[in-house]
């Protein structure tokens, strides 16, 4: 840390309100080294630290949740399927650049490779919407499910509301009419 000559000297510093002086130590509080561990034999797990101890990094949840399995799946799938595809598009590049009679071969492969990585990526994207779709994920109005979850919480408090009325009936002991028919 830069300490300006008047604190380096103890001169006194110039507080503007009242004109005095203070400690440089109380001005300004020493900021821990980051390149020298702490004192102790291991200070990462908590067991033991400085009071001015700052880890260099926080732990921080996710932003995103982790992909549903079948989501996850296909992903994988794809990701395989592609890289494959792009090693035999790197082969036949260099079967090619040599003549080698592979050369041919290799071609077609990466053409089927490619037509079915092309699939592969499609099904994440498939999947993805499908898994949405089935579980509410996706909060659209014109999502099947929301609106489905919407009818089930009305025929709820519909069936609440009855109940109630009928518990109302009962408590008074009339016949079951209303006053007001």
């Amino acid at each position: 840390m830069l300490m300006g000559t008047a604190e380096r000297r103890g001169a006194p510093a110039d507080d503007g309100a009242t004109g005095v002086a203070e400690e440089p130590s109380a001005v300004r509080p020493k900021a821990p080294d980051r390149d020298i561990p702490a004192a102790g034999p291991d200070t990462r797990a908590g067991e033991r630290q400085q009071p001015g101890y700052r880890p260099l990094w926080r732990e921080e949840p996710a932003r995103r949740r982790r992909m549903p399995d079948p989501v996850r799946t296909a992903a994988v799938r794809a990701v395989l399927v592609v890289a494959v595809t792009l090693i035999l598009a790197m082969v036949a590049f260099l079967c090619t650049l040599a003549e080698s009679w592979l050369a041919f071969p290799m071609v077609l492969g990466s053409v089927a490779g490619t037509v079915v990585a092309t699939w592969g990526v499609l099904d994440v994207w498939v999947t993805r919407q499908v898994w949405n779709q089935r579980h509410g994920v996706v909060s659209v109005p014109s999502s099947t499910a929301r609106a489905m979850r919407r009818e089930r919480r009305r025929a709820r408090r519909q069936a609440r509301a009855a109940e109630r009325g009928r518990g109302r009936i009962g408590r008074r002991g009339g016949s079951g009419q209303l006053s007001h028919p």
